[in-house]
């Protein structure tokens, strides 16, 4: 029988005006969510997802609630349970909210935190990312040897994100594309999933397990194993190691298939998701949340 997947983004999907025609709309619906978000964080998030301003928005201690929230949102209007969810980095924190494995407000509280630990981990403009193109992975990890760099994102065999000091990141762009592929340096704030990462992961810690974690409504493929996972014990301490560990998208698309999958419904906002996932595998129907929607 044909299965269906719920996807969820990560950083850099957020845009000022998210969710706002979908609030119009449903207000009845989702107004609470938002009331949610204020009285567990203490700022007015659904001013700033609104109104902005862009740049801070753009900063991870902000951008992380917010495309969370909006994504629990979008999850609440679709009103289906999918066989399988995976999130990309921040976004396996949403599908774990969605899931029942921990509540709203604790996953805001978290990413919350998370965002700003990241941030302190490394002082801005010391780490960077690159996103590389036309090369494949074997290559890519070549240069990353050569250069100190590491590799943080296998998105699609087409597109590989490496992170790391930022000397070392433009390093590897440059030998990338002396060897014919193309390198863009990301718009980042920090170096993310590299192990520059460890002193955010350390200080999350501890926070992740005072959290009640309880059993998935649906398997959610993990960042660090690749595999589905429904025990929360395990989930809980997978998480507490998500931060420096390696997004594998690619793979966990092609995990998802083997399941038997074969529609991924991405829950959030834009389609940065649904488009990497159509170059991944082109058998598998790739929705965003607006093409089921409507």
């Amino acid at each position: 029988m044909a299965k269906t997947a719920f996807v969820f983004p990560g950083q850099g999907s957020q845009y000022v005006g998210m969710g706002r025609e979908l609030y119009e709309r449903y207000r009845t619906r989702v107004e609470r969510f938002y009331r949610r978000a204020r009285e567990v964080l203490g700022f007015d998030l659904q001013e700033l997802i609104f109104s902005g301003p862009e740049e801070r928005l753009k900063l991870t201690e902000f951008a992380q609630p917010a495309i969370l929230l909006d994504s629990v949102i979008k999850f609440e209007l679709v009103g289906q349970k999918p066989d399988y969810a995976a999130g990309h980095s921040l976004g396996e924190y949403s599908a774990l909210v969605c899931a029942g494995v921990f509540s709203l407000e604790d996953g805001l509280r978290l990413v919350h935190l998370r965002g700003k630990l990241m941030q302190e981990a490394v002082p801005v403009g010391q780490g960077g990312m690159v996103a590389i193109m036309k090369l494949d992975y074997e290559k890519v990890r070549e240069i990353c040897a050569q250069t100190g760099a590491e590799i943080a994102n296998y998105n699609s065999p087409e597109q590989i994100v490496i992170s790391g000091p930022r000397e070392a990141v433009l390093r590897a762009k440059g030998l990338a594309e002396a060897m014919r592929g193309k390198g863009i340096e990301l718009a980042v704030s920090a170096p993310f999933h590299s192990s520059l990462m460890k002193p955010a992961e350390e200080r999350l810690k501890p926070e992740i397990e005072r959290v009640k974690f309880s059993a998935p409504r649906f398997p959610i493929i993990s960042t660090v194993s690749g595999e589905p996972e429904s025990d929360p014990q395990k989930i809980q301490e997978l998480l507490t190691r998500q931060i420096t560990a390696q997004v594998r998208w690619a793979d966990y698309v092609l995990r998802l298939k083997s399941l038997g999958v074969t529609r991924l419904v991405e829950i959030g906002p834009g389609d940065v998701l649904t488009k990497l996932n159509k170059r991944i595998d082109k058998e598998i129907e790739a929705l965003s949340f607006t093409q089921v929607m409507g």
